[in-house]
């Protein structure tokens, strides 16, 4: 009986081949290549900018912050986690620069109430949460060690903190630990509900943009380095791996997923992280157009204080420290002359173009360590910024940099698989057409699948996960030992 149990088992793991993990589909605010004025693109990210250095150098955390008045929410993405008992959803914006998940409170006057994003805001009450609870300034968390954020008590025993950023905007409140829910998927059919208990910000008071009704969202979700990103919290339980993934669809209306769990792709080449950094660097090394070595000194995309390359999917465009940024532009044109218009459009190098760019512009390589090269498409590096008597004028995205760090943000990010590997200290990429399936590894026992609220195509509903859970062959064993004690 005992051999026939365990043919039954083996027969299961044969016809099964699915595993677990956390996957988030995404949704921008507005396409990526729609016709917006690149100014209003570089003003939104300077602004971010700004908030980078500062952490950098003071302490202030990155948190992603949209611009004043035009829609710098372009190339931003954003999905929709539920929080509480029961649980609420609230749409949240995806950033890989910020560390903490914060939520608007229903006890914030001067916050948001309406968005003209089309979605529909949320407030957080911790009184209809039956698991809320406070975090008291007693807890362990609430000590600088856990914190790159302004910390401090309450009188009424609350851990609250305050962000200030350089462009004047601000978000303070108060922690609170209540639980994230997931619909944890054992295939592609089977669906149960999970959760987890989180620490996250419940904001009650925001200032300058955060309160501008155009581009309010409910929150910000941080996935970045720092011990109370989400990322941090469940991996450090074992509950998800120590890995997380995205996929952004830059063509149309954008979305794609984020998977807390590794994307597997065979092209897929990996870098490693620059250590003992804040924020996701990079070991830049070269630059290559159309397979030709540009004459950049390394020393330039060196890391220091305020120096180095970032990925970071809250900045819309990407921006080359001016020593790469001249001879790439210089590259670029010199090849693409004989068959397009040079042109300076608003103080950006553009080029009028009556045919196809892929069929024109040459492909750009980005070498990192480790052999790790990055290949970007044309669309990958240019920006579509409407027409010229019948010709389309398309303008170098990449934005010169006097100094500072070099940024890699969506429009580079985009139709690429993205896998941020915390626990291995490295990051991989691979071109990737978004709008397909993709496959999952798992290297936990209790990681969930949250297939989240937000458009997911056909395709992306359709995802192949490989490997099988532990908890599920542990099922199997208490169900081999269940048979073997009923023909005792």
């Amino acid at each position: 009986m005992q051999a026939l149990s365990l043919l039954l088992i083996l027969g299961f793991l044969t016809v099964l081949s699915v595993a677990s993990c956390v996957v988030i589909p995404l949704e921008r605010a507005f396409p990526l290549n729609g016709l917006v004025e690149l100014s209003q693109l570089v003003a939104r990210d300077q602004l971010r900018h700004s908030r980078m250095l500062q952490g950098l150098v003071g302490g202030v955390v990155d948190f992603s912050v949209q611009g004043t008045s035009d829609p710098y929410l372009v190339g931003l993405y954003f999905t929709k986690v539920k929080l509480g008992s029961p649980p609420r959803e609230f749409n949240v914006q995806i950033d890989t620069g910020s560390d903490i998940l914060w939520v608007t409170c229903s006890s914030c006057a001067d916050c948001p109430q309406s968005s003209g994003l089309g979605i529909q805001l949320s407030l957080f009450d911790t009184t209809s949460s039956s698991s809320a609870r406070m975090v008291p300034c007693s807890d362990p968390m609430c000590s600088s060690e856990y914190q790159t954020t302004a910390t401090q008590c309450s009188q009424s025993n609350q851990c609250s903190y305050s962000f200030q950023y350089g462009d004047g905007s601000g978000t303070s409140g108060y922690y609170v630990t209540d639980m994230l829910s997931f619909d944890a998927v054992m295939g592609q059919s089977s669906i149960a509900n999970s959760s987890a208990l989180i620490v996250f910000g419940c904001s009650t008071y925001q200032s300058g943009d955060l309160t501008k009704t155009d581009k309010a969202v409910d929150g910000i979700f941080g996935f970045g380095r720092g011990d109370l990103s989400v990322i941090s919290q469940l991996s450090s339980r074992g509950i998800t791996p120590r890995v997380f993934s995205h996929c952004l669809k830059g063509d149309g209306s954008g979305g794609g997923i984020m998977v807390l769990g590794a994307i597997m792709e065979p092209s897929i080449v990996y870098s490693p992280l620059v250590p003992s950094q804040p924020h996701y660097n990079l070991m830049l090394q070269s630059i290559a157009v159309n397979g030709q070595l540009l004459q950049i000194d390394p020393s330039v995309f060196a890391t220091s204080s305020n120096r180095g390359t970032i990925v970071d999917s809250g900045t819309t465009l990407a921006y080359l420290v001016q020593e790469a940024y001249d001879p790439f532009v210089s590259a670029i044109t010199a090849t693409v002359s004989p068959s397009v218009t040079p042109t300076i459009s608003k103080g950006n190098q553009c080029y009028l173009v009556a045919a196809s760019v892929s069929q024109i512009f040459p492909s750009v390589s980005l070498n990192f360590a480790s052999g790790a090269s990055m290949m970007l498409k044309p669309e990958d590096y240019l920006i579509r910024s409407g027409f010229y008597n019948g010709d389309t004028m398309w303008c170098i995205g990449f934005q010169k940099v006097q100094g500072g760090i070099s940024i890699l943000g969506d429009l580079v990010l985009k139709d690429k698989i993205f896998v941020y590997d915390l626990a291995h200290q490295r990051i991989g990429w691979a071109n990737y057409d978004c709008s397909l399936s993709v496959n999952v590894s798992i290297t936990s026992s209790k990681d969930f699948i949250n297939e989240g609220q937000l458009s997911m195509s056909s395709s992306t509903k359709e995802m192949l996960f490989k490997l099988i859970p532990l908890s599920f062959i542990t099922f199997l064993i208490q169900l081999l030992e269940l048979v073997e004690f009923q023909f005792l």
